[in-house]
């Protein structure tokens, strides 16, 4: 790659996952690195970058490319995306902004990171840039750790692969932003309901044949009720990252030695844990009606009316109380049928740790030893940075474990 002004972009620095990943940027990357925000709202910009001064005036303060992005425009992103290594974004919805910002990376040979949930739109942007991103050697990382965590687990103290992993979110403290509420309504506007339905497929990121299906261990009952009880997890019911962080996992495996080291029966499953049966079959079922009331314009409305404004989300105060705990079990493929759990806990706000995923990504990218993902390029996904990103996060405060059950 060319030489180039800076090392790493932040484009959607104003916004209020940005202003997290600004801030952590400053707090604890190596003063050395050279970088730069970039947004919508030049008042903004400049407010931030003087926020940014005074929190540390001793490093390099990033630069501001302030007129570059006024609209999301093809030739303001392709400026931007010459003058660096690796772009991150953080505008959304990224159904709505994200393409323009793909296409300028790829086109430019820059690595592209963003922290999209937006099954459909990574589902998109794989079918047209993925080709021509390896092409150039450009690495595309839509924003899965724990299922990699209990398949390097197995076949470290097993040497066998995975029969099924379950990943369940354990706890969550806190509400979201506006962005993440915006993002789902954006999402439906964007596709028509054919391809949403097709790109939520739980394999449909996979890059090769999906593995063989094999009978659901879920009885009648608790498909009825919307809950199942798991050793290890607890009670376990509908988890809306489901949706996102399925498609993520599968697409690992078929990276992963065209799924040989997760194994060739591997099953992934996401769930989120209620204290008891009644609550798990209420969230199975609203979540099923918002599901459906999302494709009604006037259920949008509402939506968007009861939902932080973009850019917008919790205070400062309220955020630092957040809490995000998942637990991943899994069974190894052998007749021993042994068990391996992996766990990823964080206090603090979940904004400021998507910021610290983010960052830890991208300088594995910019700055890192060799990997999967940077041999392969084109659109990857964060386990194949490797164990060069699981202690970096780790490093960062994030507090991941594994092992044998």
């Amino acid at each position: 790659m060319a030489e180039r002004p800076y090392e790493l972009v932040l484009l959607g620095a104003t916004g209020y996952t940005g202003k997290f990943t600004a801030q952590y940027i400053q707090e604890h990357v190596h003063p050395d690195l050279s970088w730069a925000i970039a947004g919508r709202n030049e008042k903004r910009l400049l407010e931030i970058a003087e926020e940014l001064k005074q929190m540390n005036p001793a490093r390099i303060q990033p630069g501001m490319l302030l007129r570059l992005v006024v609209e999301v425009k093809s030739e303001d992103l392709s400026a931007i995306a010459g003058k660096t290594k690796v772009l991150m974004t953080t505008l959304g919805p990224y159904a709505k902004f994200g393409e323009p910002v793909v296409k300028a990376c790829v086109d430019a040979g820059t690595h592209y990171l963003d922290v999209t949930g937006e099954v459909t739109f990574t589902y998109d942007m794989m079918r047209k840039y993925d080709k021509a991103a390896k092409a150039k050697g450009v690495c595309v990382l839509p924003s899965d750790i724990l299922a990699y965590l209990c398949a390097k687990t197995a076949r470290e103290k097993l040497n066998v692969g995975l029969r099924d992993c379950i990943n369940s979110l354990q706890t969550l403290v806190g509400t979201f932003s506006g962005g993440t509420s915006h993002s789902v309504i954006g999402l439906v506007e964007a596709y028509p309901i054919s391809f949403i339905n097709a790109s939520s497929k739980p394999t449909a990121l996979c890059p090769i044949a999906p593995p063989k299906a094999t009978p659901s261990t879920i009885g009648r009952w608790s498909s009825l009720v919307g809950s199942r009880h798991v050793s290890g997890l607890g009670r376990l019911t509908d988890s809306p990252q489901a949706l996102s962080d399925t498609g993520i996992v599968y697409r690992s495996w078929g990276i992963f030695d065209a799924g040989a080291y997760y194994g060739p029966q591997f099953t992934f499953t996401k769930y989120m844990r209620v204290s008891n049966g009644l609550i798990g079959a209420c969230v199975h079922y609203l979540f099923a009606i918002v599901l459906i009331g999302l494709y009604l314009r006037p259920v949008r409305s509402i939506f968007k009316r009861l939902s932080h404004s973009p850019g917008a989300g919790p205070d400062a105060e309220e955020a630092a109380k957040n809490i995000l705990s998942y637990k991943a079990v899994a069974t190894a493929d052998e007749p021993r049928k042994r068990r391996v759990h992996a766990t990823y806990h964080y206090e603090g706000s979940v904004y400021y740790m998507t910021g610290i995923t983010l960052t830890e990504a991208a300088l594995v990218l910019s700055r890192g030893g060799d990997c999967l993902g940077k041999r392969l390029g084109g659109m990857i996904t964060p386990t194949t940075l490797e164990m060069e990103y699981v202690e970096r996060l780790q490093r960062a405060g994030i507090k991941l474990g594994w092992g044998m059950l």
